[in-house]
C-alpha cells in the first residue's frame, strides 16, 4: 500500500491537472468516450449523425428544386424534410436529457474523489504525523504552525503537506510553462535570423557578380 505521503501528494497532483485542463473539456472527453461504449445513447449518438445527414441532403433537394415548376416533388422534399426535423429535435431534446444527467453524475464524482477525498483524509489522519522534524530545527512558533491543526508538536500535519504539495505541484508546472514558452521563442529567434543570414548571403552574392562585369 502507498504510503499518505505519496497518496496527498498525487491527489493535489490530480487536483491540479483536473483544474488546469477544465471540468468542461473532461466532461466532453468523457461524455464521448461514453458514447462509445455499449451503452443507451450510443445507438441515439449514431441516429443523431444519420439524422443530421438526411436533414441536410434533404434541405439542398429542396433548395435545388424550383417550388413553382416541380412543386410536387417540392411538396415530396419539403414533407420528408419536416418529418426528419422532428425526428432530431426529439432525438437531440434525448440527448441532452441524458448528457445533463451524466455531467452531474462525473462531477458529483469527480468531487468525491478529489476534494472529497482530500477533505476526509484531512479529517481523519489530522492527528498523525506525515513525518517528524528533528528537535531544534524550527523555532517553537514554526513547529505549531507545521504541527497545525491536531498533529503532534515536532510533526508535519496532513493539512500542512497538502499544502505544501499543492505548492510544489504549481511551482513545477508554472516553471515547466515558463521554460516551454522560452524555448518556442528561441527557436523562432534562431528561425528568424537564419533566414535573414540567407537573404544576406544571396545579397552579397548579386553584389559580387554586378562587381565581375564592372571589371570586364
Amino acid at each position: 500500500m502507498p504510503s499518505l505521503l505519496l497518496i496527498v501528494f498525487i491527489l493535489q497532483l490530480t487536483i491540479h491537472l483536473i483544474n488546469t485542463v477544465g471540468a468542461t473539456a473532461i466532461d466532453e472527453f468523457l461524455w464521448t468516450l461514453y458514447n462509445l461504449l455499449p451503452t443507451r445513447t450510443h445507438s441515439a449518438v449514431h441516429d443523431s449523425k444519420t439524422l443530421r445527414a438526411e436533414v441536410v441532403r434533404l434541405r439542398k433537394e429542396m433548395n435545388a428544386t424550383s417550388s413553382q415548376d416541380e412543386f410536387a416533388k417540392w411538396a415530396k422534399l419539403r414533407r420528408g424534410h419536416d418529418k426528419a426535423v422532428a425526428k432530431y429535435d426529439e432525438n437531440a431534446n434525448s440527448l441532452k436529457s441524458h448528457r445533463q444527467t451524466f455531467t452531474r453524475v462525473t462531477t458529483i464524482l469527480r468531487y468525491l474523489g478529489t476534494n472529497g477525498l482530500r477533505l476526509l483524509l484531512q479529517f481523519y489522519y489530522a492527528k498523525t504525523p506525515m513525518f517528524w522534524i528533528p528537535k531544534g530545527w524550527v523555532p517553537a512558533y514554526v513547529a505549531f504552525l507545521l504541527a497545525f491543526p491536531r498533529a503532534p508538536r515536532g510533526s508535519v500535519s496532513v493539512q500542512v503537506w497538502g499544502i505544501a504539495c499543492a505548492t510544489v505541484v504549481q511551482i513545477v508546472f508554472a516553471a515547466g510553462a515558463a521554460a516551454w514558452v522560452l524555448l518556442s521563442r528561441r527557436e523562432g529567434m534562431a528561425g528568424q535570423k537564419g533566414r535573414r543570414e540567407g537573404m544576406g548571403m544571396g545579397v552579397g552574392g548579386g553584389g559580387k557578380k554586378g562587381e565581375g562585369k564592372k571589371e570586364l
